[in-house]
């Protein structure tokens, strides 16, 4: 690491702590020339695959809409803020071990419909409902005799 002070470039890490929410490594150093300290910080740098969207658009991957999505399908159910955390750390392991860079929303819902299937029968229909763009009562019927 280079000294911010002299630029020289050996330096010794005299401290290493962990951050309190575990996200990153805080680091103090000193520099081997003018002996002066400094800190650092590292955390990993993770890339998610684009999503493309129905019409071709291309964005970021956010963690938010994610959470909110699950979480309106969850509304008022009986599930852990811990269990909604696991499904989507499920869902982001799943998209960061994907082979392309890109990745199309109808996978990312897919991902979300498997997730919540296994965590609450009813925020699965509710989810699927509006993802699958239900038509008509057949429809509802024939969701509810699957989870069945």
């Amino acid at each position: 690491m280079k000294c911010p002070f002299c630029g020289h470039l050996e330096t010794q890490v005299v401290e290493t702590r962990l951050a309190e929410d575990g996200g990153f490594i805080r680091r103090r150093r000193q520099c081997g020339a003018c002996e002066k300290r400094f800190t650092t910080y590292e955390k990993p740098e993770v890339s998610f695959p684009a999503i493309v969207k129905k019409d071709g658009r291309r964005i970021e991957y956010q963690r938010d809409k994610l959470r909110a999505s699950l979480n309106l399908a969850l509304r008022k159910r009986p599930v852990s803020t811990e269990q909604v955390d696991g499904a989507i750390e499920r869902i982001e392991e799943n998209l960061l071990n994907q082979p392309h860079r890109e990745v199309a929303s109808n996978r990312i819902g897919e991902l979300v419909m498997r997730e919540l299937k296994k965590l609450d029968k009813v925020a699965y229909v509710r989810f699927a409902s509006v993802y699958r763009s239900f038509e008509d009562i057949d429809d509802f019927k024939t969701l509810v005799d699957e989870v069945r």
